[in-house]
């Protein structure tokens, strides 16, 4: 624990004692979550950073749509402009990117009035978007990701450490699905400690590297190009350990805060240091992609990698969201089955 750290700790036993208060209000009924009228799949986790969100909503997504089904986003969205369908962040503009107009998005702060939106527009499977503790919005499915490269934050609540809530809040999981891996006996036996829930495996997946300038333009050599890699995310040491793991050359990292809006002085410093590795281009997220806005123009070349989610047993993980979606619209028709 460093100095700062230390500091602070004292803070995580009020925030873990208003976590277990908060959650518990809900499960017993004291607070009540509102329903709509559509099936709710959230997907959410315990930390703060990234597991893996965003491209597993977006595999949820096209796998609905595969299906003939009406579907929708739910997101907060964070610190974004404004888009077509109202604020909008790099998350939004990602699945805006990757589903066009085939999936509606629901932008806001009260994810209830904007599903209310969307179902009065026909919408009738709806994925929560980082729902994991929007407990003020009923769900169906709960699923919940767990980076196995950092598993859980350093163990410590926030603000001491990077954990919303405490692992026994695992117990409201209906499906754990573990990232970055396709084993992980110590996280498995974590998560068995708390709950007896089916686990599943994920990782990413590299589609392709893209130009930053001309998005259509994919870059072929990318492999044999050395890259000085940046990024602006919640877990930016696994956006480099994905890139070796994919067989890339990479000159030297550079990481900012999460949802980071870049300026032109900083890619220009970034051309710098790219050169000075001995870089032939700049490589970065597809949602770091989205927040180069203020940026006129590049030093040098600049690429980003368009990532998917690999599902192991992808049939059977979605056979999973089925089955619990099922149970969880049939307590819902039922008053005593509300929750």
């Amino acid at each position: 624990m460093n100095f700062k750290q230390a500091l602070v700790w004292p803070l995580t036993v009020p925030y873990g004692t208003a976590a277990r208060v908060r959650a518990r209000a809900y499960e017993t009924g004291l607070l009540r979550a509102k329903r709509l009228d559509a099936c709710v799949i959230s997907v959410g986790n315990l930390t703060v950073g990234g597991t893996g969100k965003t491209p597993m909503v977006v595999w949820i997504a096209q796998r609905l749509l595969e299906e003939g089904k009406r579907a929708g986003i739910l997101t907060r969205g964070y610190r974004g402009t404004t888009g077509p369908y109202g604020p909008t962040s790099d998350e939004v503009q990602i699945f805006e990117a990757r589903l066009g107009d085939r999936v509606a998005i629901g932008v806001g702060a009260d994810r209830y009035a904007r599903g209310t939106q969307l179902v009065e527009q026909g919408i009738d499977w709806l994925i929560l978007d980082d729902g994991f503790q929007h407990m003020q919005l009923a769900r169906d499915v709960n699923i919940v990701l767990i980076d196995a490269t950092n598993p859980f934050g350093g163990g410590r609540l926030l603000p001491a450490g990077f954990m919303r809530e405490p692992k026994t809040a695992l117990r409201r999981a209906n499906v754990i699905v573990i990232t970055r891996s396709s084993r992980a006996p110590a996280v498995e036996a974590a998560v068995r400690r708390e709950t007896t829930v089916p686990i599943f495996y994920a990782r990413p997946w590299l589609d392709s590297v893209r130009s930053v300038e001309s998005t259509d333009v994919e870059v072929k050599d990318a492999r044999r190009r050395k890259w000085f890699a940046f990024c602006g995310i919640g877990n930016p040491a696994a956006f480099v350990s994905d890139l070796r793991e994919w067989g890339f050359q990479i000159c030297g990292p550079r990481f900012f805060r999460d949802h980071h809006y870049y300026t032109q002085q900083e890619l220009d410093e970034l051309g710098k240091q790219a050169r000075a590795a001995g870089a032939d281009g700049l490589l970065c997220t597809e949602k770091d992609r989205f927040n180069l806005g203020a940026v006129n123009s590049l030093s040098m070349d600049a690429a980003y990698c368009r990532i998917s989610m690999q599902v192991d047993r992808g049939n059977d993980f979605w056979s999973e969201i089925e089955t619990n979606a099922a149970i969880g619209r049939s307590k819902a028709a039922n008053p005593q089955g509300r929750r």
